[in-house]
């Protein structure tokens, strides 16, 4: 009898550790609640042919999503579904403001108001010229009281104080080959230097973790400056945009890098993972070839992204 209690007690003990393992584990979409984690929230381009969201990424720290880099079209889906909530956020960062890379963060700024966020929000971006505006103007563009697409949410800008907090636009200059700390932190440090998309005011940027490991981001890129190996130097992780296949010429070869080139800058830097990523239509299927094309000069892992992706950092 004592000992049916005894295998009785243990396979309930068993029953119950189960139970809680399967509570601490993440949903599906979701990065563990420990450690450092980069996710991929939009794998995609601009094109909903492609079947991903446009451009943006997470960095989580200990179960906390700290920073938003870029906030492309069905990034905010993808922020709920991982589990994210914007009152977490130390800031955000855009590399430039193409639609891909920006057009939900209105979504996300709405949203932050059933949250309870106290914080000011700093944003960071490039500053502007007439193709493009500056990080201030754009938010200033979207929720002027006077002038602004959602004047409603105007009590979000600087010096409104109507709401708990305010965005705290920085704009960052993105005419310079220096590479540059431009904000930190008692989590982070940001590191941004210009990159060459065209004619656009575009930057790349680096995250370095204060607990160690450190994230690099191409943002879209021709490669003309040559920055990005000095900026991602050494990096845990190197997110560089796949947007066009190695024979792209016209103006998809002037904004973007091909894979050679990528393979170049990886080895240049000594990244140890590179994650493949704003992956369009024209990229899309050329995967082995673009893998050959890298590995001439890069020997380190190599990752294309998914929507929803987590991985380590370091």
């Amino acid at each position: 009898m004592a000992e049916e209690a005894m295998k009785f007690l243990a396979g309930l003990f068993s029953l119950l550790l189960f139970v809680g393992v399967a509570e601490a584990a993440p949903e599906p979409g979701q990065c563990p609640r420990q450690g450092n984690w980069l996710q991929v929230l939009g794998s995609g381009g601009p094109e909903v042919q492609d079947r991903r969201a446009s451009t943006s990424y997470l960095i989580w720290i200990d179960g906390k999503a700290r920073l938003l880099v870029d906030a492309g079209g069905g990034s905010a889906l993808r922020f709920g579904e991982a589990g994210a909530e914007v009152k977490t956020l130390d800031a955000v960062v855009f590399s430039h403001f193409h639609v891909d890379h920006s057009a939900d963060f209105p979504v996300l700024v709405k949203s932050s108001f059933f949250e309870g966020r106290e914080a000011d929000l700093p944003v960071l971006g490039p500053d502007g010229n007439r193709f493009l505006p500056s990080t201030r103007e754009f938010l200033q563009r979207l929720f002027d009281a006077d002038q602004g697409v959602w004047p409603y949410l105007s009590h979000f800008l600087p010096g409104q104080r109507h709401f708990a907090y305010e965005l705290q636009p920085i704009n960052v200059k993105s005419d310079s080959d220096e590479v540059r700390k431009v904000w930190e932190n008692e989590r982070m440090s940001l590191s941004s230097v210009r990159a060459h998309h065209g004619p656009l005011p575009a930057l790349s940027w680096r995250v370095d973790l204060k607990q160690g490991g450190s994230v690099s981001f191409s943002g879209d890129m021709s490669g003309r400056y040559g920055n990005l190996p000095r900026l991602a130097k050494n990096s845990d992780l190197l997110v560089a945009h796949h947007a066009i296949a190695e024979e792209t010429t016209g103006v998809g070869r002037l904004l973007h890098m091909p894979p050679s080139l990528i393979g170049r800058f990886a080895a240049e830097a000594r990244t140890k993972r590179l994650l493949l990523s704003h992956r369009m239509l024209r990229s899309l299927g050329h995967e082995d070839e673009s893998r050959r094309l890298i590995e001439k000069s890069y020997s380190g892992e190599i990752v294309f992204a998914n929507d929803l992706d987590c991985f380590p950092i370091p």
